[in-house]
C-alpha cells in the first residue's frame, strides 16, 4: 500500500509541514525509520532521533520548536500518539480487509454468511451458528454449534468458540484463544477420585473486546461467564467459570481469575497476577503485576504484595523487606550482649 503525506494529514487531522506528496510505504519507529516510512514523536527523550531519521515524514506535536532544519515532512497534530495509533488501527483493519468463503470451509446448512463476510481455509462452523455482517473470520477456527458471532467481528487463525457462546460486535479474538471451554470443577469422592461437575452456562462477551492469543475464557457451571463491553485481554490469560469483568478493564499477560470472581469497571490489572474465586474488585482498581488477591477490593484502591495490599504501604515496607537480613544481625548482636 502506498499514501502520499497529504493523504495521511487529512485522515489525522494534521498540517503538513514540507512535501505533501512525499510517499509512505510502511509504518516504523523513529529510531529504525527509512525513505518511504512514515513515523512519530510524542516521548521528548526521543527527540534527537527527529534530526538523524530517514522517515519520509514524521507525526509530531503542533507546537514542536524545531532547533534544525530537516529533510522530512513533518504532520503536525495536537496527540502524535493518538494520532499514530489511529492509523495503526485503520493499516490492521485494511490488512484483514477480505471477503468470501473458502471452499474447504465447513459451515452447516442452517449458517447463514452475508456476502461481505469472510469464512478462512478449513474453518468449521457448527449447526443454528449466527454470523453477522461483516465477520472476518480467518482459517481453522472452530465455531461450535449455536454461536452467535456480531457485526464487524475478527477472529484470528486457530480460535475456538465453543457451544452457545455470544460474541459482541466489533470483537478481536487472537489466534488460539479458546472461549467457552468446560470450568475446572470437580467434586471429590469417598474413594478420594474427583467426579467432573458439567458446565451448562455460556460465556458472553460484551462489544469492542479484545482476547488475546492462547487465552481461555470457562464457560457458567449455571448462567453466564460475563465480559463487558471494551474490556481488553493480553495473551495467555485464565478465565474461570462464572467470572464477571466490567466494562474497560484492562489485563496483562498470564493473569489467572478463579471461578466467580467478580472485576469492576476500568480497572487495570497487571501481568500474572493471581485472583481467588467468590470475591469481588470494586471499579477503577489498580493491581501492580505478580500480585496475588484474596480478598475483597474497594473502589479505587491501588494496590500490590501477595497477598495484595496498599501500594503505598508495600512500597513503605520494601524498605524493611530488603533490610531484613541486617535487621536481624543488630536483633541478635543486642540479644548476645543482654545474655552477658
Amino acid at each position: 500500500m502506498k499514501f502520499t503525506a497529504q493523504q495521511i494529514a487529512v485522515k489525522i487531522h494534521g498540517e503538513i509541514e514540507g512535501n505533501p506528496k512525499a510517499e509512505i510505504f510502511e509504518l516504523a519507529k523513529i529510531e529504525n525509520a527509512k525513505k518511504g516510512s512514515l513515523t512519530f514523536l510524542s516521548n521528548p527523550k526521543y527527540t534527537p532521533y527527529i534530526y538523524k531519521t530517514k522517515a519520509s515524514a514524521i507525526i509530531v506535536d503542533k507546537n514542536l520548536v524545531l532547533e534544525d532544519n530537516l529533510e522530512s515532512t513533518l504532520i503536525r497534530v495536537n496527540d502524535p500518539y493518538e494520532s499514530f495509533s489511529t492509523l495503526l488501527d485503520y493499516y490492521k483493519k485494511v490488512t484483514v480487509e477480505r471477503t468470501g468463503v473458502s471452499s474447504s470451509a465447513e459451515i452447516h446448512e442452517s449458517v447463514k454468511i452475508y456476502s461481505n463476510s469472510y469464512i478462512g481455509s478449513m474453518t468449521l462452523i457448527e449447526k443454528d451458528s449466527k454470523i453477522s455482517k461483516n465477520v472476518k473470520i480467518f482459517p481453522h477456527v472452530y465455531i461450535g454449534p449455536n454461536v452467535n458471532i456480531g457485526e464487524g467481528a475478527i477472529i484470528f487463525a486457530g480460535a475456538k468458540i465453543m457451544e452457545d457462546t455470544v460474541i459482541g460486535k466489533n470483537c478481536v479474538i487472537h489466534s488460539g484463544a479458546v472461549i467457552g471451554s468446560d470450568g475446572f470443577g470437580f467434586a471429590p469422592q469417598e474413594n478420594g477420585a474427583y467426579k467432573k461437575i458439567p458446565h451448562t452456562g455460556r460465556v458472553i462477551l460484551g462489544e469492542n473486546v479484545d482476547v488475546g492469543a492462547n487465552s481461555t475464557i470457562d464457560k457458567a457451571t449455571l448462567g453466564d461467564t460475563l465480559i463487558g463491553d471494551g474490556v481488553k485481554l493480553d495473551n495467555q490469560i485464565q478465565i474461570a467459570h462464572n467470572v464477571e469483568i466490567g466494562s474497560n478493564t484492562v489485563i496483562a499477560g498470564q493473569t489467572g481469575i478463579a471461578g466467580s470472581a467478580k472485576i469492576g469497571k476500568n480497572c487495570v490489572i497487571g501481568g500474572q497476577v493471581g485472583i481467588v474465586g467468590h470475591i469481588t474488585i470494586g471499579d477503577n482498581v489498580k493491581v501492580q503485576g505478580q500480585s496475588g488477591i484474596i480478598s475483597d477490593v474497594e473502589n479505587n484502591s491501588i494496590i500490590q504484595g501477595t497477598p495484595a495490599f496498599s501500594y503505598n504501604s508495600y512500597n513503605k515496607s520494601y524498605v524493611h523487606f530488603k533490610n531484613l537480613p541486617e535487621i536481624i544481625k543488630k536483633i541478635d548482636s543486642i540479644e548476645k550482649k543482654n545474655k552477658k
